[in-house]
């Protein structure tokens, strides 16, 4: 089954345990992990019990299913030290699950104008997050889509005739440069979805989510601030359509470990986040993330801060 054609809890718990047992086999990284772990599909019966690779994995070994021919490598922007490198066979795979994940949030993106105000990740290669957002632009058939560097005069200027034709517009960004913008600017956006996509970068003081959507709100003059959540390791996102409260696609879901012991992992409660991403079958679909966060009992998550090094113990201690 393709992971965008699940439609029940039951599609995905099946699907899971089947792409377990596919990458127990085939994924020798991951196959190293679960021995480590006495972990078996045979033992498997509940996809909790599924081991969670630590991402940290993805800066230091080759996260492979298979041995299929490699069309891309996206890497992380290795802030902080060395970075994470995606290994991607099939690029189609990729691009079926972030365009269905947001046609399926915000209808079809031929319908906005797509700007990405994303500096930070255009002065390097192996972004996942440019590939995507080029990919929407590109779709856009509106001229007036693309990429903003520096040339916040220029944005303010194309958004302010956007608003007075009624144009529906996505303008797509890091917190930092979104930031940088709202403070120079005063607008009042009616037809314009603002949404960060997290990550100051070192260029700015990190800020509490609360705080950085409120002063995006002020800036914009928007009542919400839209999110997106994903990371280089994995193939799909979560949005949030205000207040940080994010909702998987279909073929994601996101579960919470105990911090003080990583191998206990729950669907809902507070803790260090585990994802399954069904899109991630040529690599790992099971991971476990450096951030902190809530899940409620409908699936709906928050992220709260991320672990630093002082809180990395358990499961995360087996990268070094």
């Amino acid at each position: 089954m393709h992971p965008t054609a699940i439609q029940t809890d039951t599609d995905f718990n099946t699907e899971a345990i089947r792409v377990f047992g596919h990458q127990f086999e085939n994924n020798p990284i991951y196959r190293s992990f679960c021995d480590l772990l006495y972990v078996h599909p045979s033992d498997v019966d509940c996809i909790t019990q599924i081991p969670f690779l630590p991402i940290q994995f993805f800066k230091s070994h080759r996260v492979l299913t298979g041995n299929p021919e490699i069309s891309a490598v996206f890497t992380s922007s290795g802030t902080g030290g060395q970075p994470s490198q995606h290994f991607v066979s099939q690029m189609e795979d990729y691009e079926r699950s972030f365009r269905t994940n947001f046609e399926n949030n915000y209808g079809s993106v031929s319908n906005y104008v797509v700007l990405g105000l994303l500096p930070s990740y255009l002065e390097r290669n192996g972004s996942s997050l440019v590939y995507m957002v080029h990919d929407f632009i590109q779709q856009s058939p509106h001229s007036e889509s693309g990429f903003y560097l520096d040339n916040q005069q220029e944005l303010f200027d194309l958004l302010t005739i956007l608003e007075q034709r009624g144009q529906k517009t996505l303008l797509i960004g890091v917190s930092f440069a979104l930031l940088d913008f709202a403070e120079r600017f005063q607008m009042n956006l009616k037809h314009t979805i603002v949404m960060e996509t997290g990550g100051m970068k070192g260029r700015r003081k990190e800020l509490i989510r609360v705080e950085l959507h409120n002063r995006l709100k002020e800036g914009f003059g928007t009542t919400r601030i839209h999110s997106e959540y994903g990371m280089t390791e994995l193939f799909s996102q979560a949005y949030s359509k205000g207040d940080g409260l994010f909702e998987c696609p279909n073929w994601m879901k996101v579960f919470v470990r105990n911090t003080e012991n990583p191998l206990e992992v729950n669907s809902k409660g507070s803790g260090g986040l585990n994802i399954i991403d069904l899109a991630n079958y040529n690599s790992c679909a099971f991971l476990a993330t450096q951030d902190l966060g809530t899940v409620s009992e409908s699936g709906v998550f928050t992220v709260n801060g991320r672990f630093d090094h002082s809180d990395v113990r358990g499961c995360n201690l087996m990268v070094n």
